[in-house]
């Protein structure tokens, strides 16, 4: 296994018991629908409006906690600046392996740019060092460099839109060593687990883990 995702990164980093159910041996919990209903209106709205499509008629199919978030979203000010991509897959090589996910959106101010990753939960307590910062910040710079760019700076926005919060993550020289460092030995030990088929059990996790009932607890 090679290929990592930040959900991947996370799953093994909170239990690696929960990493080999959900990507080794591939089992999948029911989970209740609504749970992501909410999240994928908002991000389809999210998606229209940034590509400047008409999304008056989905609009009306909100319901009120829907719509409440969805007008806060839209009303943020990084929802104004030119889009880059919606919804795309974007990845880069770190070492001998292969990270990347489908993020939400890359918008611009100049040669400013800014990724954009929407929460209706509550985002990350710590956003600097989460997955998905390393994990995009440094595919969008190796991306930009790779296709001569103009980039004065790239930022990780998180948009909370529960709690109202915004956290923001300005990408540097030291930023990139120390995310850099930290996949690859996140992704040398999943490797190494995974070969040697012994995954370890973190049991203050396991409260509101999709697992529980058929994890055997020690």
């Amino acid at each position: 296994m090679n290929n990592f995702s930040p959900n991947m990164l996370k799953n093994f980093d909170q239990c690696q018991q929960k990493f080999c159910f959900k990507y080794v041996e591939k089992i999948s919990m029911p989970q209740k629908p609504e749970i992501f209903e909410k999240g994928k209106k908002i991000h389809a709205l999210a998606n229209y409006f940034l590509n400047k499509n008409d999304i008056s008629k989905m609009e009306q199919t909100l319901t009120q906690a829907e719509k409440t978030d969805w007008e806060a979203l839209k009303s943020n000010k990084y929802m104004s600046f030119e889009p880059v991509v919606t919804e795309h897959n974007l990845s880069c090589k770190i070492g001998d392996f292969w990270v990347g996910g489908r993020l939400d959106a890359i918008v611009k101010q100049g040669n400013d740019y800014f990724i954009l990753d929407y929460k209706t939960g509550n985002i990350p307590q710590n956003p600097q060092n989460d997955f998905q910062t390393m994990v995009y910040l440094l595919a969008a710079d190796k991306i930009f460099k790779q296709k001569n760019i103009p980039v004065n700076s790239i930022t990780f926005v998180y948009i909370g839109l529960k709690q109202g919060e915004e956290k923001s993550i300005l990408f540097n020289e030291d930023l990139k060593k120390t995310y850099e460092e930290n996949l690859k030995e996140i992704c040398k030990k999943i490797d190494f687990t995974c070969d040697a088929k012994v995954f370890s059990k973190t049991l203050t996790a396991c409260k509101y883990c999709e697992y529980n009932k058929i994890c055997y607890k020690d």
